[in-house]
């Protein structure tokens, strides 16, 4: 068994992650969204609000995250040109990182969006030829110690 580093042993330092994904929907699709024609509403704002709340609950949903108390959030959802893009961004003064809840947040806003135009994607056959999620990568990661009193 290898050794382990422990969570409590670590000192509280900033922590920050930046987190770029993206979802592969038709181009039509798009139109609709860039118009307001969802039926369910607005992908992109209810994406973004889907990414924050999921951030908050990642421990929940990872059996072995923890619990960390963020002290700044942010998910961006845009209509681009090739489909849709987030981008998402965790920060905390803890023990451990944040990636993970960026990783969290922008999925789960991707799939907010998907849930939401699935019915515009859908083939002849109930299937998803061309609809396409990822990549969703880490693009920034960043610790740094904090002063005293900050």
């Amino acid at each position: 068994m290898t050794a382990q580093r422990r969570v409590h042993a670590k000192p509280a330092i900033f922590r920050r992650a930046v987190v770029r994904g993206s979802l592969r929907v038709k181009p039509s699709t798009l139109r609709a969204i860039r118009a307001g024609r969802v039926d369910k509403g607005d992908p992109c704002r209810t994406a973004e609000l889907a990414g924050l709340l999921a951030m908050k609950r990642t421990a929940e949903l990872i059996p072995h995250c923890h619990i960390v108390p963020l002290s700044g959030s942010r998910v961006d959802v845009t209509a681009g040109r090739g489909g849709i893009t987030v981008e998402a961004e965790a920060e905390a003064i803890y023990r451990t990182g944040v990636e993970m809840e960026a990783l969290t947040g922008a999925t789960v806003a991707l799939l907010t969006v998907w849930d939401m135009v699935k019915y515009l994607e859908k083939d002849a056959n109930g299937g998803y030829p061309t609809t396409e999620l990822g990549p969703v990568r880490v693009v920034t990661k960043e610790k740094r110690e904090v002063a005293p009193g900050s």
